[in-house]
C-alpha cells in the first residue's frame, strides 16, 4: 500500500507523533509548568476590574465627604444685664385673667370637710352602790285611838341602828279598844336605805320612829319588818369626768382638722402655689351625748371641721413677672428665662374673702437679641479670624468671650452652606 503524504499533519496524528518522540519524564515537566501560567492569567482577570472599582467609590466617598462634613460651630457667651425689682400684686379668685396693669393675678378657692366621731374611755372613778330595801308594818296602839299620818320621806330606825325612809305618805288607822285591850291600827309600807351597800341587807327587826322621839306617840306607834331587806350592794366603776369630755375635745379636732387639710391639699394640683397662711379652718361642731358624771366605760365624742384656702397658679405668677420685666428692659434687650428668680410672700390673706396681697422680689437676666440666622449669613466662608472681627462688628461690646471651631480637621473656614455653620448660646 503506497504511503500518504501530508503538508499539514491532522491533530491526531501529531499527537500520536508527539507522543512517540517526547520522553514520559518531558511530558510531565511540560504539563507542570503549563498549569502556573493559567492561573496566573485567571487571577490578574479578576481582582484588576474589582480594585479599579474599589478605587473609584473611595474616590467618590471621598469627594462627597470633603464638601458634605465641613462644618464650623460658633459659640457666644453674651453679657448678662441684671433687672431687678419690687412690686405688690393681688390674687383675687373674681380675676379671670393675669392683668399687668392692675398688678393683679387670679386666684382659686377650695373648700374641704371632714367628720369624725370617735370612743373615748372614761377615766373617772365612782362607787356603784344598791339600796337595799323591803316592806314594814306600822303599828298605832295610841290610846286614846287615834288614826296617826306619815308624810313621804319619814325615817325609820332599825333596832341595829340602819335608817330606812318612806317614800310616800301614810295614814295609820287607829287602834280598836275594847273594854282594856287595845287592837293596833296597822299599815304595810314599802321602805328603802338611804345609804347604799349591803351592810343594809338586815334580817327581820323592829323599827322606832326618831320622828316621834319626846312625844306621847314615840312607844305607841311603831313598825315591824318580818323578813329581810334585800338589793344593798357595791362596787367600783368608771364615770365620765369633765376632763374627759374636754380632751376628747380637743384630740378629736385636732384630728379631724388635719384631715380636712389633707383632703383640702388634695384637691390642689401641683402648679398651684398653697401660702401656709391661706388655709383657714372652722370646727362646725363638737359634741357628745354623755354628760359629765355619767357612770359608763367609754363615751362618744364627734367633730365636724370645715377647712378651706386660697391658692394661686405658679404660671400666672411667672408671667406677670415675664411680663412686667419685659415691658421694664431696654429696647434691644432679651429676656434669659433660665436666670427668672422669684421670691414672695403673703401680706395679708382673706380667704373668705377670696383675696391675698403678694409681696414680689424677683429679678432676671437679660442680654442683647443676636439674630443668628443673619449672623450666620454673614461668615459663610470666612476663617475664624475673620468671623471674630464679624461677631465684634455685629454684638459690638455685649459679648464676654467667643469660641470658633472647624469640622474634619483639614477645613480652615466656615462652609458656605448657612446649615452648617452652626451658632450656640452659652451663660455663665
Amino acid at each position: 500500500m503506497a504511503k500518504k503524504i501530508y503538508d499539514i499533519k491532522p491533530p491526531k496524528l501529531v499527537r500520536k507523533t508527539e507522543e512517540r518522540t517526547v520522553p514520559k519524564a518531558s511530558l510531565v515537566d511540560v504539563k507542570h509548568t503549563k498549569r502556573p501560567t493559567r492561573k496566573k492569567k485567571e487571577g490578574r482577570s479578576i481582582w484588576w476590574p474589582i480594585s479599579i472599582g474599589a478605587a473609584v467609590v473611595l474616590l467618590i466617598i471621598g469627594v462627597y465627604l470633603f464638601f458634605k462634613l465641613p462644618k464650623a460651630t460658633i459659640v457666644i457667651w453674651p453679657k448678662v444685664d441684671i433687672l431687678g425689682f419690687k412690686q405688690t400684686i393681688t390674687a383675687d379668685k373674681t380675676a379671670d385673667l393675669v392683668d399687668i396693669a392692675k398688678a393683679v393675678i387670679p386666684a382659686q378657692y377650695f373648700e374641704a370637710s371632714k367628720t369624725i366621731s370617735q370612743d373615748f374611755p372614761a377615766t373617772g372613778n365612782a362607787t356603784n352602790e344598791g339600796y337595799a330595801a323591803g316592806n314594814i308594818t306600822i303599828y298605832n296602839k295610841f290610846d286614846p285611838p287615834a288614826p296617826f299620818t306619815f308624810k313621804a320621806g319619814t325615817r325609820f330606825v332599825s333596832d341595829s341602828g340602819k335608817l330606812f325612809i318612806s317614800s310616800q305618805k301614810v295614814v295609820i288607822p287607829a287602834a280598836k279598844k275594847v273594854g282594856s285591850k287595845i287592837t293596833p291600827g296597822s299599815v304595810q309600807i314599802k321602805v328603802q336605805a338611804v345609804e347604799g351597800g349591803s351592810d343594809y341587807n338586815i334580817a327581820p327587826s323592829n323599827f322606832s320612829i326618831p320622828g316621834l322621839k319626846g312625844t306621847a306617840y314615840y312607844y305607841s306607834i311603831y313598825a315591824v319588818s318580818t323578813s329581810a331587806m334585800t338589793g344593798g350592794y357595791s362596787g367600783k366603776v368608771k364615770k365620765v369626768t369633765d376632763d374627759d369630755i374636754q380632751g376628747a375635745k380637743e384630740v378629736l379636732t385636732k384630728k379631724t382638722t388635719d384631715d380636712a387639710i389633707a383632703n383640702l391639699k388634695a384637691q390642689i394640683s401641683s402648679d398651684y402655689i398653697l401660702l401656709n397662711n391661706a388655709v383657714l379652718s372652722k370646727v362646725t361642731s363638737a359634741s357628745t351625748q354623755t354628760k359629765s358624771g355619767t357612770v359608763v366605760e367609754n363615751f362618744n365624742y364627734n367633730v365636724a371641721v370645715t377647712a378651706s384656702a386660697l391658692a394661686f397658679k405658679k404660671s400666672d405668677l411667672d408671667k406677670y413677672v415675664r411680663s412686667y420685666i419685659i415691658s421694664q428692659m431696654p429696647e434691644g434687650k432679651t429676656l434669659l428665662d433660665s436666670n427668672l428668680k422669684i421670691d414672695y410672700s403673703a401680706s395679708t390673706v382673706d380667704v373668705s374673702g377670696g383675696k391675698a396681697v403678694l409681696n414680689l422680689d424677683f429679678s432676671s437676666g437679660v442680654y442683647k437679641n443676636i439674630d443668628k440666622n443673619s449672623l450666620s449669613l454673614s461668615m459663610l466662608g470666612e476663617n475664624a479670624d475673620q468671623m471674630r472681627v464679624t461677631i465684634a462688628n455685629s454684638l459690638e461690646d455685649q459679648v464676654s468671650n467667643t469660641k470658633i471651631s472647624f469640622w474634619p480637621f483639614w477645613v480652615t473656614s466656615a462652609p458656605n452652606s448657612q446649615k452648617a455653620v452652626n451658632i450656640e448660646l452659652e451663660f455663665q
